[in-house]
């Protein structure tokens, strides 16, 4: 390995251990840090979405990012669930509207909803509550254990690709290896806190598929863009959108499963 590769190699692990630390912090406070910790994330993932497009994305971006802004600080509140909903949907049609050129604003408003979705799920997620930690440190164990064990099982076994016109890299045996990791992971927490394991497994099974799904979805967008990153907002890494691919859309998933079990401003109540 040349002096390089090693000093990118120590960056990625450097800033993955801070990253992590602080994550993890921030969710076992909850509470107020940990929203704005969601709003943080999903502020970042808007404006990398509203920056990758073939070409460059011209938008003079102070409205929308305004909006998107007064939006999410509404979740610190964490009023009524549906109505934040309404807010963000609303929200985004009116960043649309200031898109300076023809077929702009649908892209900003696409990102919109997808970055204020990924900020909402994870406050929803969190919340005040116990079971709102255990919900989240499910999610992290599930999500990155299904990424860690199909990175390692796809170097291993190789095969047939699983979808090589968006992530040529990515391999059905290590989606499979992914899924397993997942689930093991999964359950570990789960049964630790005292959760159903057939509800557990379930559970597992879905957002592992999920993460992975939210994966190719932020590769495909990138390859529409005709870009390799999301940005380069963290150091050996990338841009945000990279590291929570599928971490947030499987965030949403697990709150919509604790929304249909329980209530939808307490999501984690019903699933532990």
């Amino acid at each position: 390995m040349n002096t390089s590769s090693m000093s990118n190699l120590q960056l990625r692990v450097i800033s993955a251990v801070i990253l992590a630390a602080v994550v993890l912090i921030l969710t076992w406070i909850g509470g107020l840090p940990f929203r704005i910790l969601a709003i943080v994330i999903a502020g970042a993932m808007f404006f990398e979405w509203v920056s990758m497009t073939r070409g460059g994305l011209k938008i003079g971006p102070v409205i929308p990012y305004a909006v998107f802004a007064l939006s999410m600080l509404v979740l610190l509140w964490m009023p009524m669930a549906l109505i934040v909903l309404a807010a963000i949907v609303v929200a985004a049609a009116i960043a649309a509207l200031f898109a300076e050129t023809k077929g702009q604003g649908a892209w900003i408003a696409k990102g919109f909803l997808y970055a204020a979705a990924s900020g909402f799920a994870l406050s929803y997620l969190r919340g005040d509550s116990q079971a709102g930690l255990i919900a989240i440190l499910f999610l992290f164990a599930v999500v990155w254990a299904t990424d860690i064990a199909a990175y390692f099982v796809g170097r291993a076994f190789g095969g047939p690709k699983l979808a090589p016109t968006i992530s040529p890299g990515k391999t059905w045996s290590g989606a499979i290896g992914g899924t397993i990791g997942g689930v093991a992971a999964g359950m570990i927490i789960g049964s630790l806190a005292g959760g159903a394991s057939y509800g557990i497994f379930v559970t597992a099974v879905l957002l592992s598929v999920v993460a992975q799904i939210g994966d190719l979805f932020e590769s495909s967008v990138k390859r529409f863009a005709g870009i390799k990153d999301s940005s380069n907002l963290i150091p050996g890494h990338g841009g945000v959108m990279d590291r929570v691919d599928g971490l947030v859309v499987a965030a949403m998933a697990l709150y919509v499963i604790g929304a249909l079990a329980g209530h939808p401003d307490q999501p984690a109540v019903a699933l532990f």
